[in-house]
């Protein structure tokens, strides 16, 4: 088990910026990626960000020029800087972590490939 565990949520108006934080324990080798993930009521949960340990980012086209996913050096960090926040964007955001796996290196922003999940943390943006 890789506890996984966000921080950051919180409320925004329309066009504010906020930053979420999500730190990963357990082996290195459990977290070849970590990613974002978030979910509005009534809906599936989908892949927003994800960081590689081949350091590629990949993003959702829908949070592409607004969102930013970066991460320490000791791979066990994830940022996720979200300026010109929307409405849309309101939903629990989780973050997820998982061991290396060709599933996984070809779907990076894919629920049913991340092993470890944290709680979630709210975002809420207001018009």
């Amino acid at each position: 088990e890789v506890p996984v565990v966000e921080s950051g949520g919180g409320s925004v108006q329309a066009g504010g910026s906020l930053r979420l934080s999500c730190t990963a324990s357990g082996y290195p080798d459990s977290r070849y990626c970590m990613a974002w993930f978030r979910q509005a009521p009534g809906k599936e949960r989908e892949g927003v960000a994800a960081i590689c340990r081949d350091a590629v980012a990949t993003y959702a086209e829908s949070v592409k020029g607004r969102f930013t996913a970066s991460q320490n050096n000791a791979y066990n960090i994830l940022y996720l800087q979200m300026n010109n926040l929307k409405v849309d964007d309101t939903a629990m955001y989780y973050c997820a972590t998982g061991p290396w796996s060709q599933n996984l290196q070809n779907g990076r922003l894919t629920v049913a490939y991340y092993s470890f999940w944290g709680q979630g943390t709210q975002i809420t943006v207001s018009s």
